[in-house]
């Protein structure tokens, strides 16, 4: 394939350089610009990145302690899925203009193997999908209720964390599935959401409970007792909802984000162990998306369908701006996005 004329690109990016101890800030990331020549080896592609993810699982990584992954290493550019276009193309596969996903991390520009990305049409759905319900989020939500959890009709799921990106597909999966679905949820806002917008059938607002025990009695008067808990948050949550599980109740441990800022090595609250059924898939079943990542077909072919259709909502938070990225990963923890939380190159 003839290559045009190579130059040399402005290629913005930030690399990860010093290990948080507690929340996440620019202060722990090199804002770096590179030379980037567009000449390009057989079946390297070369794209700019238009969305980037940010993700909890990211300050999971940035701990000094292996967890399911040996810690990120410093020095390189933060890690992160990206939905671009193709700039350049040296593979039969793909061609300038192209949408397309990548795991090329929080920069404007990466070369990628051809191998390395999934082509995008944009005419089946908006490309950001790729990075949430049509992506690692939609998989972790589909194959986590849906394989550990295994709803039945007529029982009661409750998810926490239920206005974010997997929290809100969970949601709406178990009521296709025929449950009762209570989601809890940080603001008055993101509960009228859960049941205006969702249709859930009950939402819990965290916030206005000082301590598990009050938070229990809420979630007790409101469920009668959970057979399916899918768990995004940990702490006082987890410690509410467990003491109400029915005989042979399914508990999904997705994430415990309310224990990332610091606190993985030494949890505040718990249970005190969660992290690591989480990182080891014990049977209070732990469950990541990589686990699920060869069989993404199987969710597409399911879930495009209901999002081509208009039958599942897939929020999005978009925050405008390269320079935000950091910023963006911050606010995770502060429980301002609502859905996916993405940022616009």
């Amino acid at each position: 394939m003839q290559q045009k004329t190579a130059v040399i690109l402005r290629n913005d990016q930030w690399i990860y350089s010093k290990r948080p101890s507690g929340r996440v800030s620019e202060d722990n990331y090199e804002r770096r610009i590179s030379e980037l020549s567009t000449a390009l080896s057989q079946n390297e592609v070369l794209i700019k990145s238009v969305y980037i993810s940010v993700d909890p699982y990211m300050r999971i990584q940035q701990h000094e302690s292996r967890t399911y992954d040996v810690p990120h290493p410093l020095g390189i550019v933060q890690r992160a899925g990206v939905v671009g276009q193709v700039v350049a193309s040296a593979s039969d596969n793909f061609s300038e203009g192209d949408w397309v996903l990548a795991y090329s991390g929080w920069q404007t520009f990466a070369k990628c193997h051809a191998s390395e990305l999934r082509k995008l049409n944009p005419d089946d759905a908006p490309v950001s999908t790729a990075l949430g319900v049509l992506g690692m989020p939609g998989r972790t939500a589909w194959f986590g209720l849906m394989e550990a959890g295994k709803p039945r009709p007529g029982e009661t799921l409750v998810v926490s964390g239920a206005a974010g990106a997997v929290g809100s597909l969970v949601a709406q999966f178990g009521k296709k599935a025929g449950c009762r679905v209570i989601g809890i949820a940080g603001g008055k806002a993101k509960c009228n959401f859960l049941t205006d917008t969702l249709h859930l059938d009950a939402a819990i607002d965290y916030r206005e409970f000082e301590d598990s025990h009050k938070l229990g009695e809420e979630l007790q008067r409101t469920t009668g007792g959970i057979d399916v808990y899918f768990d995004n948050v940990g702490g006082m949550i987890t410690d509410a909802v467990i003491p109400l599980i029915k005989l042979r109740a399914r508990i999904i441990i997705c994430g415990a984000i309310s224990q990332y800022d610091g606190k993985l090595d030494k949890p505040e609250l718990g249970p005190r162990l969660l992290q690591h059924l989480l990182y080891q898939r014990a049977t209070i079943q732990g469950i990541l998306a990589r686990d699920y990542t060869y069989r993404m077909d199987e969710m597409l072919a399911i879930v495009s369908p209901w999002v081509k259709n208009k039958e599942i909502v897939f929020e999005e938070t978009i925050v405008e701006g390269f320079d935000k990225l950091p910023e963006a990963l911050n606010s995770l923890f502060e429980g301002k996005n609502l859905g996916k939380l993405l940022v616009k190159v």
